[in-house]
Parts: C-alpha cells; structure tokens; sequence
C-alpha cells in the first residue's frame, strides 16, 4: 500500500508542472454492480449499489491521459440463506486510471485502486472488524467523453486482495465490481 500511495504521489507531483489548460476537474457519480468472488462465492448474488465523486483528467499528450479519481463506492454482495440477507461494504476509493485515447473521444481505461473500508451494514455478524479496511484492485473500461464535458464510462474493478479479516478463518474473497458512469468535467 505504501508504494502505490508513493507512486501516487509522485506521478501528481511530477505532472503538476502541466500547463492548467491540460488538467480538467469533474465529478461522476453511477450504479455498481458489486459481487465477491473466492471461496465459497457461488453462496452469494450481486448487490446492486452506487458510487460517486471526483475526478481529474490529466492531459500528457493527445493520445494519453492520467485520472486521478476519489470515490465513495457501495459494494458488497446478497447471501443466499433463508433471510436473503445484504452485507453492504462501503469503500472510499481511490484509483489512478490512465487513459488511452482511441479516438478524439473515446478512450481505453485502466490503472490501480485502493480502497479504505468506511463502513459494513446488514447480516447476522455486522461488524467491521471480520473485513480488512483496506482494498487492493485493478480497474479496466472504456470511456467516452462528449465536447460540451459530460462523460460516460463502463469499468471493472477486479479484486485483488482478500478482504476476510477473521482468526482461523481461510477462505479467500475479493472485491469485484462492474459500473456504469456519467460525469461532467468543468
């Protein structure tokens, strides 16, 4: 976790000399579809949730962009036992897309994630304490931004840590999550 923040870190710091003309600010907001996958996932369905928040388009060429994103993100999944029950896991999520431009306006996206767990909901054992606060992903998608600033993307955030947090306890789940967005960059 530390390398990415420092990488983070580095690479905002390295392109703040970027002339201001390149660097767009915006905001995004959507709905996930969020799931868990691992051991013993075929017990559970998707949670269906939403995420927002705010994001920077950081031009490098024309061809290539940084987006620095921060991201409040509901995920989680729906068990399959007698009660249905929702476990919600809400993340503040933080990924550094970089984006490839395929054509003027639409763009290829991928890049890091990390998530810091704020709060768990719902289930016979709603505690925070049996997850692990913090989420290691990579996202991939597509975006398509129109000249008047609205912005459209699809992406998959895949997992890649285990977010069980529980002694004597091994099964092995990751975060997995599809969303759908629309922003506007000002």
């Amino acid at each position: 976790m530390k390398k990415l923040i420092l990488i983070t870190v580095i690479t905002v710091l390295g392109l703040s000399n970027v002339n201001a003309q390149k660097i767009k600010f915006g905001v995004k907001a959507g709905l996930n579809l969020a799931f868990i996958t691992g051991d013993n996932a075929k017990n559970v369905d998707p949670n269906t949730d939403f995420h927002f928040g705010a994001l920077a388009e950081i031009k490098v060429s024309n061809k290539f962009s940084l987006q620095p994103e921060l991201l409040y993100s509901g995920q989680g999944f729906n068990t399959k036992n007698d009660s249905e029950d929702r476990i919600a896991l809400n993340y503040l999520n933080i990924p550094l897309i970089a984006k490839y431009y395929v054509t003027e306006r639409l763009s290829l996206e991928a890049g890091p994630q990390v998530g810091f767990l704020l709060s768990t909901k719902g289930g016979a054992n709603n505690n925070k304490d049996l997850y692990k606060t913090t989420d290691f992903g990579v996202n991939f998608g597509l975006g398509y931004t129109l000249d008047n600033g609205i912005y459209f993307s699809a992406r998959y955030n895949l997992g890649l840590s285990n977010i069980n947090d529980v002694d004597g306890f091994s099964d092995k789940n990751r975060n997995g999550v599809f969303q759908l967005s629309v922003g506007y960059f000002f």
